[in-house]
């Protein structure tokens, strides 16, 4: 595991563009000032106080975390903590699904069924009223959501 700099991720972008586009090659350079473009867009939003929402990928927000009295660990002496922003990330269900199973390729590719799927199964099988069903009809098949959450801070 390894950490990926902007630098190495628009070249990633760049060979993949252009690797699946032959005839019309991209410039790093134009690749790099649009990463870094939709990066300041993202911090100029988050400034403002919007809420970020990419489908799939997660959402951004910025919360106001509260004053607090900390205290300093080598003197014990009670230090006040003034209110702050931090940013909060939530990952959405493809990062959540791509980082329970790292091998998969597509997201129809792991185990877990996606939600429109499971409702169109049930949707599909005829089953009898619910007074009816046994029990192991009435077990929920959706998978449990896990939140998954994770503090940035860009000091703001």
């Amino acid at each position: 595991m390894g950490t990926i700099t902007k630098k190495e991720l628009v070249d990633r972008i760049a060979d993949e563009l252009n690797s699946s586009r032959p005839r019309s090659r991209i410039k790093r350079v134009q690749v790099r000032r649009v990463v870094q473009k939709f990066l300041d867009m993202i911090i100029d939003e988050l400034a403002k106080g919007n809420r970020l929402e990419f489908r799939d990928f997660g959402v951004f927000e910025c919360k106001l975390r509260a004053p607090r009295i900390a205290q300093n660990p080598k003197t014990l002496e009670k230090v006040p903590v003034p209110a702050r922003r931090a940013v909060r990330f939530k990952a959405g269900r493809v990062m959540k699904l791509k980082l329970e199973n790292p091998q998969a390729e597509q997201v129809g590719e792991t185990s877990q069924p996606v939600q429109g799927e499971v409702e169109s199964q049930q949707a599909s099988q005829s089953q009898p009223s619910s007074e009816y069903q046994s029990s192991e009809q009435q077990i929920n098949t959706e998978p449990q959501q896990q939140q998954t959450d994770t503090n940035v801070n860009f000091n703001t």
